[in-house]
């Protein structure tokens, strides 16, 4: 085994020399062909930039700035809105129902036979007419019977005085006598009484609905026999939220449309507030009254209500855009003047909101008259102080809106209508124009009833 040894180092050396060999060939760079050495040397020299100098003009290069260097950054742009006032109408809508301003259901106090009925379904009664009369001839007999017997109370009553004056008979008899004649006035009261009570009378002025009885008819006390229903002036039912309860008051008007008659306005004003706040609903009802002379408006119709709380016409007011919530409050990125001349700059503030309009918004607290307010853009604005570059839509909008709008009017020859003329608070002419017809004269029946009741 001896003449075996010499022979394994030189194994491992051959082994060593043949790995180092397939290393260097495979790593080898590759020599670069002729035909293709001369055109990467003109790529070479082709590439290297040329001097800011030398430059050409149009090459696309951007003069003043070094080769290699990123040009500056343009400052972000914002679409802005100024702080304007503007007529602002604090109000809220609701849905309600209308009733009659007084309406009843009348029912006989006594049970009879119906002689005589005096109305037609729909007619117009007046306060104390006789509606219904009920058969009276037992109680006609029993007035005229008591009215006998008071005669004949009267009569006894004053012999006695003349004989007690002449001492003919004793005071007692003076005293029985008189208590029967105030008995015989108590029996003709209560027969004039019952008498009356087959009489029934309208209780107020107003309108007849259907009658449910006929001539004929044996009536119970109590029995429904017609409803009158007094409509010159309707009440109107509604109910707003809870929040609103220190908001409404007697006296506040609220603007009323109907589903039944399209087109058309009716003003209510606000007469009582419920005290009590519905526990379900959080609601509180509200009662209005709408003159209803024209007889356009019929009870249990449906209606919308606009509730107007206040008017204020130095509000001020910026686009609904331009609010930007945050942690809970309410912020406006402000564009005020920068350290720099001609720049502008962005600043946060915070503002306290009043009434919300859509498209807009009344700022109370935060802002003034005006300022100017980012409402486009905020994204880009994330610390105060970030210089910014407004952009003006309107101008690029209104050429392609003149445009497309055509000629005007005047223009194409189509003169204007005269607007239409109306008095301080729309006349006439606002009255036609809402389809309520013109005024009526008198006094307003939601005013005369209420200090009626008052």
């Amino acid at each position: 085994m001896s003449f075996k040894k010499p022979y394994l180092p030189l194994a491992l050396i051959g082994l060593a020399l043949a790995l180092g060999a397939a290393w260097w060939f495979q790593n080898k760079p590759a020599a670069p062909k002729p035909e293709l050495a001369a055109s990467g040397a003109a790529a070479n020299s082709a590439a290297q930039p040329a001097p800011a100098s030398a430059a050409a003009p149009g090459s696309g290069g951007t003069p003043g700035v070094a080769p290699g260097s990123r040009p500056p950054q343009r400052p972000p742009a914002v679409e802005v809105a100024k702080v304007e006032k503007a007529m602002l109408v604090d109000e809220t809508q609701s849905v309600g129902s209308l009733r009659s301003f007084q309406g009843v259901i009348l029912r006989p106090e006594v049970g009879g036979r119906v002689s005589q009925v005096l109305f037609k379904d729909g007619q117009k009664v007046k306060k104390g007419q006789v509606l219904v009369q009920f058969d009276d001839q037992l109680p006609s007999a029993q007035l005229a019977q008591s009215k006998a017997e008071l005669s004949i109370a009267q009569a006894n009553h004053k012999r006695n005085q003349e004989l007690v004056a002449q001492n003919f008979i004793s005071k007692r008899s003076l005293d029985e006598s008189d208590a029967a004649l105030q008995v015989a006035q108590a029996k003709l009261a209560l027969a004039q009484a019952t008498l009356q009570r087959l009489k029934v009378l309208a209780p107020f002025d107003g309108t007849a609905g259907f009658r449910q009885i006929n001539v004929g008819d044996y009536l119970k006390d109590g029995a429904d026999m017609v409803n009158i229903e007094d409509i010159d002036a309707v009440l109107l039912d509604f109910r707003l939220p809870e929040r609103f309860q220190a908001k409404v008051k007697p006296g506040q008007k609220a603007q009323v449309t109907m589903d039944a008659l399209p087109g058309r306005k009716f003003t209510a004003v606000i007469q009582a507030i419920d005290p009590l706040i519905d526990a379900n609903g959080r609601s509180v009802g509200v009662r209005g009254c709408i003159d209803n002379r024209q007889m356009q408006l019929r009870p249990g119709m449906f209606a919308r209500v606009n509730a107007v709380f206040g008017e204020r016409a130095d509000a001020m007011v910026i686009p609904e855009e331009a609010i930007v919530p945050q942690g809970g409050r309410s912020t406006v990125v402000r564009v005020v003047p920068g350290p720099n001349k001609d720049e502008l700059i962005s600043e946060r503030v915070t503002v306290k909101i009043g009434i919300r309009q859509p498209g807009r918004v009344e700022i109370l607290e935060g802002l003034a008259i005006g300022d100017s307010v980012v409402v486009a853009g905020q994204q880009r604005l994330q610390k105060d102080g970030t210089v910014v570059r407004i952009v003006d839509t309107s101008k690029a909008q209104g050429g392609g809106a003149n445009a497309a709008a055509g000629p005007r009017p005047e223009v194409a020859g189509n003169a204007p209508k005269p607007a239409e003329k109306s008095g301080p608070k729309g006349g006439n002419a606002a009255a036609a124009k809402d389809g309520r017809g013109p005024a009526v004269a008198g006094e307003n029946p939601c005013t005369r009833g209420l200090n009626a009741t008052r």
